[in-house]
């Protein structure tokens, strides 16, 4: 039978004494028996015993202010340590030419990049320019480093300078759509971003990512700026979307319908800054001749504004 071959059998015992939830003692026994040929009875066996006692309880650990001093508190978010010393062009242009010279999966060209990104940040956006002038080359594999640090900057100097690149045409399409999705990131935007970035939504070529990318920047400008709608920057964008609107968002054809409906999704991802535009939203979602998703998409523009903003007596019931 499988009991008889078996070649190992083993037991485990353990009688543990537990007070006040605290555990005091365990003390265990293994039993190994190791049959070699079970027809003749013959092997090995072995006995194991081990104890556990408690000797004392510690109710407060103490720490010397010296072991103490370096710690502090802090959320996860990866740190660097600020940069004492004032950075130039030449030297950034020099870690462009060490990043094409690495290897693409390493961690030396990982630290390099990160470090790219950092330094930039420290940069004017004249000496951004004069970099762009000596570094828009190509490494390998068609890979522009310059390119991909940009999106990572949130700087004013950084988002002007993408600005510059998408309007000369300067950059490939894909990478037009990373800098307009990266806007989306930028934790703290200023009025000088918004005010760089508002000529663009004009643009034939403006994308849904262009519409989306450049309201989210208002949208964080406004929460943390009260009566942003006086600024300048923001009168800009929310002053191009009206026109987009209309007095009650007509559209004519299927083309002009997807327009619209991007400027409608835009209008409510700019939040307070779109009070201005409400009547014009309630208009829109009142009008029974409209396409049922150009009312339906003028009412959902509504998501972000105060109430006192939201004309609602003139939305059909």
């Amino acid at each position: 039978s499988q009991s008889e071959q078996q070649i190992l059998s083993s037991q485990l015992e353990c009688v543990q004494s537990i007070r006040d939830g605290v555990l005091e003692e365990a003390k265990c026994t293994e039993s190994d028996r190791v049959t070699l040929f079970p027809q003749q009875g013959s092997g090995a066996e072995t006995q194991t015993q081990s104890a556990l006692k408690l000797l004392q309880v510690e109710t407060e650990t103490l720490y010397s202010k010296r072991d103490s001093e370096d710690l502090y508190v802090t959320n996860i978010l990866y740190e660097r340590e600020v940069t004492k010393r004032e950075v130039t062009g030449a030297e950034v242009t020099e870690l462009v030419w060490k990043l094409c010279l690495a290897h693409s999966a390493s961690y030396e060209t990982a630290d390099l990049f990160m470090t790219l990104v950092f330094e930039l940040q420290h940069l004017s956006l004249e000496a951004l320019r004069a970099l762009w002038q000596r570094s828009s080359f190509k490494c390998r594999d068609n890979w522009q480093p310059l390119i991909d640090a940009l999106p990572s900057c949130v700087t004013e100097a950084c988002v002007v300078l993408m600005k510059d690149l998408i309007a000369s045409g300067e950059v490939e399409e894909d990478n037009i759509e990373s800098f307009f999705w990266s806007f989306t990131f930028i934790p703290n935007p200023t009025s000088g971003m918004i005010e760089s970035l508002a000529p663009l939504l004009k643009s034939p070529r403006a994308s849904q990512s262009c519409f989306l990318g450049i309201t989210t920047l208002v949208h964080r400008f406004c929460s943390a700026h009260s009566s942003c709608d006086v600024v300048p920057a923001v009168q800009s964008v929310m002053r191009t979307l009206g026109e987009f609107l209309g007095g009650n968002c007509t559209v004519q054809d299927s083309e002009h319908l997807s327009k619209m409906r991007l400027v409608l999704k835009a209008i409510g991802n700019a939040g307070l800054a779109a009070a201005p535009l409400a009547p014009a939203l309630s208009a829109c979602a009142a009008l029974q001749s409209h396409p049922m998703e150009i009312r339906l998409a003028a009412v959902q523009a509504f998501r972000r504004l105060p109430c006192a903003a939201r004309v609602s007596d003139s939305l059909p019931r």
